[in-house]
């Protein structure tokens, strides 16, 4: 892969955990009480990755691409079951950017992509409450309709 895919695939992981940040703050906001610590654990995680993907796209010598103010929904969030749908939803979307991101990169960076990758479907395990078949490529899984989604989180026009 060129430079250029590779930078591509970096901003295109930045966008992503730009929205499950954001997602992760609404499902703080609807989680019940006894999934609120692990649910900012997850933020917390996906913060983290999004600074460390905004140095990576410095040191390939771009500028990182921002947030949104606002990013739409797969679905509607009015509870606690379906907040742990968004967060399972969230994890399958980010797995498969880190998927991508996993075949642009090499070395350090592969690893690194990998791990968020890993990181991310174990957390949608826990939240579905069930695996998926080849975590990251959704051509392959078979994902609960009840988180089935044609959309992405994206950002709201």
């Amino acid at each position: 892969m060129t430079e250029n895919e590779l930078l591509a695939a970096v901003q295109a992981a930045l966008r992503a955990e730009h929205a499950a940040v954001y997602g992760y703050g609404v499902v703080g906001g609807r989680i019940g009480a006894k999934r609120r610590a692990e649910a900012r654990s997850d933020y917390d995680a996906h913060r983290t990755r999004r600074d460390e993907l905004r140095r990576t796209v410095r040191d390939l010598g771009a500028e990182p691409e921002g947030s949104a103010g606002a990013y739409a929904l797969p679905f509607p969030v009015p509870d606690a079951a379906a907040a742990a749908r968004l967060a399972a939803d969230l994890e399958d979307r980010i797995a498969g950017v880190y998927s991508d991101l996993v075949r642009a990169a090499s070395g350090d960076r592969r690893r690194s992509a990998a791990d968020a990758l890993r990181e991310a479907a174990v957390r949608a395990v826990r939240w579905r409450g069930g695996s998926v078949a080849f975590p990251g490529l959704t051509e392959r899984a078979v994902v609960p309709s009840a988180s089935a989604s044609g959309s992405s989180v994206r950002p709201d026009s």
